[in-house]
């Protein structure tokens, strides 16, 4: 559906199917200025990663096509985005080559793809593809600054080798701080920062002495994108999360609670009578994801599968979706609920441990606006 907000409401929360996403069209509106003035105070360019919004909608207000450039985390993403107007996508995953054939098919119409490659076998079977079917194409490598997820040491020989390998088609350096999810402050956040543009600049300098100048010198991620550090030489740098948020990112400090866009709405759908701690919800694993990224958090910051919060998205104390089956929820409080509250019938909205698996199960958001109108829906992308 369109994005463009119609005369009257569409619907109410309270009459969704559920579960499902609600988005606060105003918290991510602030989330998106916040990434975009702090990056353009620093002058660094900006690509969005869209693996967790995943829409078309949300990617117009983020970086409006055709001038906004996108990262993406699959190819089908990629199709999708380039089909509602971006031409300037990078598929920020390491690439094999069983998806070359999905590559050119986006090549061949024109779309300015950047792919990643952090192996020599990799790279080569890439080059020869693009060669054999008369494609250009453009790729960057992966370094690794410390996540140990992919990419390759920024001062090792296979650096060189891999370069050697794209030939022409070599375009720059990647990295991603996924280490910064491991800080639990903004010191934390700015050392991980300083890895990720350590590493591109020593393996961009190293790569110019042989002899393969970097266009592109590309870091990021929601933690380290907002932190204070030197960006010299760093082209572009990307973020996804921050569009939403969500608990695992408060209980680290990156956000606040209030800064959360991403919810899903849940009816609940028992109360036993002998459990006055505990009801249930229509939103299990399959709704809400089995991530539990904040148990590792500690200090109390640990919210279960969750935090309950009423209709208008006010966090209810205590409440916390302590365990999953694959469409229920329970949710425990701390001390006894009132008799008259959270009855068959009666919804709460959920904010997510991680928002990146939990949107992922779900094909649309109900945008409000500090209501409990909808105002739109916005479509989303999901698959490989």
């Amino acid at each position: 559906m369109s994005s463009v907000f119609p005369a009257r409401p569409v619907s109410a929360l309270d009459r969704l199917a559920t579960p499902c996403l609600v988005l606060e069209r105003g918290r991510l509106a602030r989330n998106l200025a916040r990434m975009a003035a702090t990056l353009a105070i620093r002058r660094v360019g900006f690509r969005p990663h869209l693996k967790t919004a995943k829409s078309a909608d949300i990617a117009r207000l983020a970086a409006p096509p055709p001038e906004g450039a996108l990262t993406v985390s699959t190819l089908r993403e990629a199709d999708y985005f380039a089909h509602h107007g971006w031409n300037d996508l990078f598929y920020a995953v390491g690439l094999g080559p069983g998806k070359l054939g999905q590559v050119g098919a986006l090549l061949r119409r024109g779309v300015r793809l950047l792919t990643l490659v952090d192996h020599v076998e990799s790279a080569q079977a890439l080059h020869d593809f693009a060669r054999r079917e008369e494609l250009p194409f453009r790729a960057l490598i992966e370094i690794d600054c410390g996540d140990r997820r992919g990419g390759v040491p920024p001062q090792s020989d296979e650096l060189l080798a891999i370069a050697r390998a794209l030939g022409a088609g070599f375009a720059g350096v990647a990295t991603h701080g996924g280490q910064s999810y491991a800080a639990r402050d903004r010191a934390g956040f700015a050392a991980a920062a300083q890895a990720e543009a350590d590493a591109l600049r020593l393996a961009a300098a190293r790569l110019q002495a042989a002899g393969f100048p970097s266009q592109i010198l590309s870091l990021g991620s929601s933690p380290t994108a907002l932190a204070d550090v030197d960006l010299t030489g760093i082209t572009e740098v990307r973020a996804g999360v921050y569009m939403f948020w969500d608990c695992y990112q408060a209980g680290i400090g990156a956000c606040e609670l209030g800064d959360l866009a991403l919810s899903v709405l849940a009816e609940v759908i028992g109360r036993p009578a002998a459990r006055p701690h505990e009801f249930l919800i229509d939103a299990g694993a399959f709704a809400l994801s089995k991530d539990r990224s904040t148990a590792a958090l500690g200090d109390g910051r640990d919210v279960g599968y969750g935090l309950v919060c009423d209709l208008d998205g006010e966090v209810l104390p205590g409440l916390r979706v302590e365990k999953v089956w694959q469409e229920h929820g329970l949710v425990v409080s701390p001390i006894p609920l009132p008799a008259e509250r959270f009855r068959p019938g009666d919804r709460v909205r959920i904010l997510p441990n991680h928002a990146c698996p939990t949107s992922a199960a779900h094909d649309r958001y109900f945008v409000v606006n500090g209501t409990r109108e909808v105002l739109a829906e916005w479509t989303r992308v999901n698959g490989w």
